[in-house]
């Protein structure tokens, strides 16, 4: 059997966890098949069973379009060009709406099997507009014809599932099939190396709050910004927080930052996305690990956190409900959210009970203690990637199978 993976993410070009969960997936399921994956930009390996190829957008679009929807171009001629390369394999799988029309289009042009994996979902994500402009309707469009055509869906949780159900009713609920993210117990470990702290500025003798990801409206990180001043006096913040969407919520949270760091001048924020040991060495050192989070399908970045030994607050929401037990491997922290654009509707209620549940654990480290060692044997017992692997191509066997190409 060989698959051909689609994604816009591969090493070293990831930035999200859609990016992550392909780069291991891959990894595991080359373990038993042939895996072609195919990706954004210029890369080219061959390593036993794990074949990689990347390619860029047609350059005509590239440097004549408006930056606004330039992306949602980009994407379908990507799309179109990646075809050329398809024709050897058995079953195409995507991940995320970059890639999903060359999943549609594999399907018709070398009658293959179709199976998409959905990170997030396009309706869900009014903001995108501001990110894509007019190209939020076309990657509304790409996501939604492709997701109607996949002969499986798989939903990375049972609360995407629910989501997806509701986002594109005509979906019969028999072709979605829930297989989590997973984690590299053997990669992510508690680690007493501090190097990476001192590097960044943060002191080792401190005990921290940390968040990790992009600067983007779905993970919520200036509702974070916004409780600090709501934590004990002191407290050391440390926003590992890069990538953002547009240059107007760079700028909101530069101004965030700034008017927070008046009240608490231990706010440390590195403004890119750290390599791997280094994010490591943040989680394993962290007292409480924030995921505030407005929208997320699953949240791998509290497997990542929870690995590593580090307490959870996050918010109640999506998947994050499937992976953080509140009050066993940290708190889970509700909020009423706007119906259309899914943030909170009362945004300074949320970050102050973000901030009393973080406080609460600063207060207990025996407890936040306790919650680190039930997260990391949580994802021992739920999150390995071989399992999650082995599901996967059962169902590539299934859909195989029964197009009688088995």
């Amino acid at each position: 059997m060989r698959v051909g993976l689609m994604t816009r993410e591969y090493p070293p070009n990831v930035y999200g966890g859609a990016g992550v969960h392909v780069e291991y997936l891959s990894r595991e399921l080359a373990k038993s098949i042939e895996v072609e994956v195919h990706c954004w930009g210029k890369q080219f390996l061959d390593e036993g069973n794990l074949h990689v190829r990347g390619a860029e957008p047609w350059s005509e679009i590239t440097e004549g379009t408006s930056e606004k929807y330039k992306t949602a171009l980009e994407t379908l001629s990507l799309n179109l060009a990646q075809m050329k390369s398809l024709a050897a394999i058995d079953i195409v799988h995507t991940h995320t709406w970059y890639v999903a029309m060359a999943g549609f289009l594999a399907k018709k042009l070398f009658n293959v099997p179709f199976v998409l994996t959905t990170h997030s979902l396009e309706p869900l994500r009014a903001w995108k507009a501001e990110q894509l402009g007019s190209g939020y309707s076309m990657s509304s469009w790409m996501e939604r014809t492709a997701i109607l055509d996949a002969d499986a869906v798989i939903a990375v949780s049972k609360g995407t599932k629910e989501d997806i159900l509701r986002a594109y009713p005509e979906i019969k609920a028999e072709r979605i099939h829930v297989i989590y993210n997973g984690i590299d117990l053997n990669e992510y470990q508690k680690t007493a190396e501090n190097s990476a702290l001192i590097k960044y500025g943060i002191d080792p003798t401190v005990p921290y709050v940390l968040f990790v990801g992009r600067i983007t409206r779905q993970k919520g990180v200036t509702h974070l910004v916004e409780a600090i001043p709501h934590l004990p006096k002191g407290t050391q913040v440390v926003l590992c927080a890069g990538a953002p969407d547009t240059p107007e919520i760079a700028a909101e949270m530069r101004e965030k930052v700034e008017q927070a760091s008046k009240t608490n001048p231990r706010v440390v924020w590195i403004e890119k996305m750290v390599t791997k040991p280094e994010a490591i060495q943040l989680y394993s050192n962290a007292s409480v690990f924030c995921c505030p989070s407005v929208y997320e399908p699953f949240g791998i970045i509290n497997l990542e956190a929870m690995a590593c030994r580090a307490p959870v607050v996050a918010s109640a929401i999506g998947g994050i409900l499937e992976v953080v037990v509140d009050g066993e491997t940290g708190y889970l922290v509700p909020f009423e959210q706007d119906p259309v654009t899914t943030f909170p509707s009362n945004p300074e209620k949320f970050s102050r009970d973000l901030a009393e549940k973080i406080s609460a654990l600063l207060a207990d480290p025996e407890k936040a203690k306790r919650f680190g060692e039930a997260g990391r044997k949580r994802v021992e017992e739920t999150f390995a990637w071989s399992a999650i692997a082995d599901q996967t191509i059962r169902l590539y066997r299934q859909l195989i199978g029964s197009r009688g190409n088995v």
